[in-house]
């Protein structure tokens, strides 16, 4: 079998940051985890380096755009290296058989009619490199996406015909309802397509820094929308429109991306395959992002966390583990050391370290270190048995991504071995003289610790190498077959003594994130008092800092589904789409002013991070945002659809 797995290309407009390090380990672990399995794996990385941003941020240092673009890249791959990543291509978009690929793609797109030439005028975001019909802009022509002001663009373009594609897009997503993980997300690709595809502006001419189309167009001042340059890296990378030997390797099974990317990737992506007559990739998965301490994280704030410090301080193993085990797949996660310190001394030093450290001190007190697995079998057949139920039942977490499920099962079998030695105690059956028995107890932990290593080694290889090597083994596709597949024990062997592998910490080894500079006046919010007469404003022993206000997470949600709540004349039950993984169950009193049927399918704004409370029973995880006078109650709402999810603030 062969499977081909992506991380997005990385922008080279800045150094790499948590959020790029989460994907690249997740991009790794189900790699190793592919070949660990013996299937023949394609992964692949790198840089997107051309459109006008980094032109203009090459310009501001006065370095050419090469050479800055040369440096950022080299930054991703040397940390992808120091990590040791197992990248088999990392692709950068200004290499030459690329750019060819591209260009033979454009081509391919042009002969099928798929692009025509025209005239543009429209408001650009340059930092998104995207163009946005006004209905979308915020409110003084900002993005949607980021905030930032938008620019005004009139200029002779190629377009992509995106509209000839809605219906066929809409059509896929139907029969195919894992396209898009995690399926929570699948909703707002489909929303968004069904409001309309626009064509899509596909060349620019007002900057040069890209690629340039084919000579046989004849259009030197034209350069391809970064979106399509970029986007064809993954077919660019197997050979697409030179030697085409890798193009075996598609379509991709695992496409990740960040949810800030996924209209990018499933939707204009598939149209372009679909231009091309190339196959689909079979998943496009959408991570959340990272705060820290709770904080959104942000230059100007000093609060990013670098994930070569965190490697430094930590070991890159620990962080692994922790990032893969600390959210689910497709919400936002936070980073703190106090969490990654709790995993480390929890998870790492009290379950699996010291399971191994109590089997190397058991066997060398009770048989020279030699573990002998043949009465394994006689006395343990039950451990054995749950054992194997559990790590039956990973493959399908890995599969959905659920990959903090797939740990939280995975450890479920150091609690079996822990467990194991307290009921049968070998200290107690050696003073008993019941020497087999008690041995039988040793060897099966280190059966178990055998096993669920080589479940964890994509997630931690060097951890599990060692100790699989303090075992006698090595961890390799003839090792999994025959410990986890065919359900085999450990031969005899010399168990090593190895030192502690996850020693405690105790206190913070990094230096905790500054707080953001204010003035030395705090800023203060006006919070307007409302009653049934007229507005008022609060007192300032009302007043509240900047720093209160942005305790409150506030979102835009869409409501998916509505119900009257039975015994209640002024309650309803909403689930409202957050952009997270499941939605929420949301108790509203607002069921005198709107009915059930009138809320679904519309937008709110949704208090996220309130404590959640039970109303008549039933669990409320949020609170709608509304404005209440002497005419009555009216929900707040966006002007214009936004993405389920985003942050209001």
């Amino acid at each position: 079998m062969k499977n081909y797995i992506t991380t997005p290309i990385y922008y080279v407009n800045g150094e790499a940051h948590i959020g790029h390090a989460y994907t690249t380990f997740i991009a790794d672990t189900l790699s190793r985890h592919s070949r660990l399995m013996g299937n023949e794996t394609y992964f692949l990385t790198g840089t997107d380096e051309h459109g006008q941003k980094i032109e203009e941020a090459a310009k501001k240092l006065n370095k050419p755009t090469q050479e800055f673009a040369d440096e950022i890249s080299a930054t991703f791959k040397n940390l992808w290296d120091e990590f040791d990543i197992s990248y088999d291509h990392f692709i950068r978009t200004t290499d030459e058989d690329h750019k060819h690929g591209v260009r033979v793609a454009f081509e391919k797109m042009v002969a099928n009619g798929d692009i025509y030439k025209d005239f543009y005028e429209g408001n650009y975001c340059v930092s998104c490199e995207t163009f946005f019909p006004e209905s979308q802009l915020m409110e003084g022509g900002c993005c949607p996406d980021c905030g930032r002001a938008t620019s005004i663009v009139k200029e002779e373009s190629y377009f992509f015909r995106l509209s000839k594609y809605e219906k066929t897009l809409l059509d896929y997503y139907e029969a195919h309802p894992d396209f898009i993980l995690p399926k929570s997300r699948r909703n707002e690709v489909i929303s968004f397509v069904k409001g309309g595809l626009n064509d899509l502006s596909v060349t620019r001419t007002s900057f040069s820094w890209g690629v340039h189309l084919p000579k046989s167009l004849n259009e030197p001042k034209h350069v391809m929308y970064v979106w399509l340059d970029a986007l064809l890296n993954y077919i660019t990378a197997l050979g697409y429109g030179g030697d085409e030997a890798r193009m075996q390797f598609w379509p991709a099974n695992i496409q990740l991306v960040g949810k800030d990317i996924l209209r990018f990737h499933a939707i204009y992506w598939p149209a372009f395959l679909m231009s091309l007559n190339l196959p689909l990739p079979k998943h496009i998965a959408a991570h959340g992002w990272w705060t820290r301490d709770g904080e959104k994280m942000s230059k100007s704030k000093g609060n990013v966390v670098d994930p070569r410090e965190v490697a430094n301080h930590y070991g890159v193993e620990n962080f692994r583990y922790f990032m893969m085990r600390e959210v689910p797949f497709g919400q936002d996660g936070d980073f703190s050391q106090r969490a990654l310190i709790d995993r480390m001394n929890s998870d790492l030093s009290n379950d699996l370290g010291n399971l191994l450290n109590r089997v190397i001190g058991m066997s060398e007190k009770y048989s020279a270190f030699v573990i002998d697995s043949s009465d394994v079998a006689q006395y343990h057949t039950r451990e054995i048995d749950d054992a194997h139920t559990i790590l039956d039942s990973l493959p399908h977490y890995l599969h959905e991504l659920q990959l903090h499920r797939y740990l939280e099962e995975l450890w479920k079998i150091f609690t079996i071995g822990n467990k194991a030695i307290e009921e049968h105690a070998p200290w107690v059956k050696m003073k008993e003289g019941r020497k087999d028995e008690a041995l039988a107890t040793v060897a099966l932990v280190a059966n178990l610790l055998a096993k669920a290593s080589v479940m964890l080694h994509a997630v931690m290889p060097k951890t599990t190498a060692t100790i699989a090597d303090a075992l006698g083994f090595e961890i390799t596709t003839q090792t999994y077959t025959h410990l986890i597949l065919t359900k085999g024990l450990l031969a005899t062997f010399t168990i090593k003594k190895i030192p502690p592998l996850f020693p405690r910490v105790e206190e913070p080894l990094m230096q905790e994130a500054p707080k953001a500079m204010r003035e030395e006046q705090p800023l203060v919010v006006e919070i307007p008092k409302m009653d049934d007469k007229k507005t008022t404003t609060v007192s300032p022993e009302g007043l509240i800092t900047i720093d209160q206000f942005f305790q409150t997470s506030l979102k835009i949600g869409t409501v998916l589904n509505a119900q009257e709540v039975p015994k209640s004349t002024k309650l309803l039950k909403l689930h409202v789409d957050l952009g997270e993984e499941t939605p929420r169950q949301i108790i509203a009193g607002i069921r005198e002013y709107y009915s059930a049927q009138s809320l679904i399918g519309t937008q709110v704004c949704v208090v996220a991070n309130l404590k959640p409370a039970k109303l008549m029973g039933m669990l409320s995880e949020g609170m709608l945002l509304a404005a209440k006078d002497s005419e009555g109650l009216c929900l707040i709402r966006p002007s214009t659809s936004r993405r389920a999810g985003s942050s209001i603030g």
